[in-house]
């Protein structure tokens, strides 16, 4: 059974005893941690990465599905103290998936990461999402790219070989006025073809990294390290 943070108080001496930092990761807005006598708590705004346990697929998903995702090694301060230990887990929900449509709009997939599991598989209460600009997993800009490339390349292909077509007809001295023709042809059609097609759909591997940025702070108990 999943369980929160325990909240104290100076009632069960609690008393902080270093105020310490995170490695800085890009994106990040803090990377202030606060170290009691009872619990380490990473706050809000800090940023680390995790990985997916299994392979990801937007059009294999539904909203309210769980994604299991593993923190690659462990993290320590700066300063040396040990926040969350290695073989971690974080568990995300799926809390809406947008399709790819047209015109090549990529899928986006919203996540909420919601526990930390630790290896002696206390659970913890958590909030983070992916650190993208509106807090959505899709594919970056050099797979959009490389789509339109291949769009592209192949149309830019069979323009060479119409425009060939045209130059041998009559007359085979014209195949480079052919291919002048064909091939800008081609290119263009296959440009407009690949941004007027839906985007694509958001795929990622098992072992797959991604920033998550804390919504909340993160509280861990120290006898649970």
């Amino acid at each position: 059974m999943f369980t929160g943070a325990t909240v104290y108080s100076q009632e069960c001496g609690e008393q902080i005893i270093a105020r310490e930092h995170m490695f800085c990761e890009k994106g990040a807005l803090s990377n202030a941690v606060t170290i009691t006598n009872l619990r380490n708590i990473i706050c809000k705004g800090n940023v680390f990465k995790v990985s997916f346990d299994c392979k990801f697929w937007s059009e294999c998903a539904k909203a309210g599905e769980r994604v299991n995702f593993s923190v690659p090694g462990a993290i320590y301060t700066q300063e040396g103290t040990l926040l969350i230990p290695a073989c971690s887990k974080v568990v995300g929900t799926v809390i809406r998936i947008e399709k790819q449509r047209i015109p090549n709009k990529n899928a986006r997939v919203y996540l909420n990461f919601e526990y930390l599991i630790l290896p002696d598989g206390t659970a913890i209460q958590m909030s983070a999402k992916p650190l993208t600009k509106d807090s959505s997993l899709k594919e970056g800009p050099w797979h959009t790219a490389g789509k339109l490339f291949a769009y592209t390349l192949g149309l830019g292909i069979v323009g060479a070989g119409a425009g060939t077509g045209f130059a041998f007809i009559p007359n085979p001295a014209k195949l480079g006025v052919g291919y002048a023709i064909g091939i800008p042809v081609g290119t263009t059609v296959g440009l407009i073809t690949g941004l007027i097609t839906p985007g694509l759909k958001y795929h990622a591997k098992a072992g797959e990294e991604i920033p998550i940025i804390l919504c909340e702070d993160l509280y861990i108990n120290k006898q649970c390290q």
